[in-house]
């Protein structure tokens, strides 16, 4: 049982930081929640009632989340007046900001992207600019997104893979109260 219950709070710390991950750059968010459940269910396979189903719950909602990532970063710069050319730019800055330099570069990728490209293709610069403001906007609005979709998938595995009572083992049967045979005290012994 102690097994179970230090695999949980492993589990739930790796969790932890894969939710932080949304918020911190550089480090993985969703990815690192699902190889903790994906971890515990391969360890701790019939104990306990988190199954591979759950797993593909947990899958798709991080599949959610990273569709809501890119999807609220484009329409963020559509809402403000981005052509598709811009769109592109948006989506192409993401990628580009987070693998060039990650903490900045989630920021100023999609600015730049949206921005450029909607220059580069005959836009005039406040346009363009403001292509640029709503690709930030929406990149923002999309990890709010990723972060709720994390904090629930964290949830469903804690409430799901809680080290219940029927993971406990059975108790052993205590022995049988037998009755001592009574024995002269001291004081009998001197009548």
């Amino acid at each position: 049982m102690i097994e179970l219950w230090t695999g949980y709070g492993i589990v739930l710390l790796i969790m932890f930081i894969g939710v932080m991950g949304n918020l911190i750059p550089g480090i993985p968010g969703t990815p690192l929640i699902l190889a903790g459940a994906v971890g515990h269910q391969l360890y701790f396979a019939g104990q306990g009632d988190v199954g591979w189903g759950w797993v593909a719950v947990l899958t798709a909602f991080g599949l959610l989340a990273l569709g809501l990532d890119y999807l609220a970063t484009l329409l963020g710069a559509k809402k403000l007046g981005a052509t598709w050319k811009g769109m592109v730019g948006a989506l192409l800055g993401l990628v580009a900001g987070l693998f060039v330099f990650p903490p900045i570069g989630l920021i100023v990728g999609p600015f730049i992207g949206a921005m450029g490209f909607e220059w580069a293709f005959g836009r005039r610069a406040p346009e363009a600019a403001k292509a640029g403001v709503g690709a930030v906007i929406g990149m923002a609005l999309g990890v709010v997104g990723k972060l709720i979709c994390s904090v629930v998938m964290f949830a469903l595995f804690a409430f799901k893979a809680w080290p219940s009572a029927s993971a406990l083992p059975a108790a052993p049967v205590p022995p049988p109260i037998v009755e001592a045979p009574a024995s002269e005290t001291p004081e009998a012994a001197q009548d």
